[in-house]
């Protein structure tokens, strides 16, 4: 399984998405790309983000520093 890693932290809204989406046209099916993502509206967005066809948010999770990590298997 091919798991990269993608460093948002500071970027706003679209930015973080807009990025994991190019990021994840280079990961094969069941590769998964991990975002770290500061802006607290990257929740709401990664949640619809991950409901197109073909991604799953596998886990999201803040910790105490406030920096949110997203977990995206790429299924298609």
């Amino acid at each position: 399984m091919s798991e990269i890693s993608l460093d948002a932290r500071g970027l706003i809204c679209p930015l973080p998405v807009l990025r994991a989406k190019k990021m994840l046209n280079g990961v094969p099916p069941g590769g998964e790309l991990t975002v770290l993502a500061t802006d607290p509206s990257s929740v709401s967005d990664f949640q619809a983000f991950c409901r197109q066809p073909g991604l799953e948010l596998v886990e999201w999770a803040e910790d105490a520093e406030g920096v949110f990590r997203y977990r995206i298997r790429k299924t298609g």
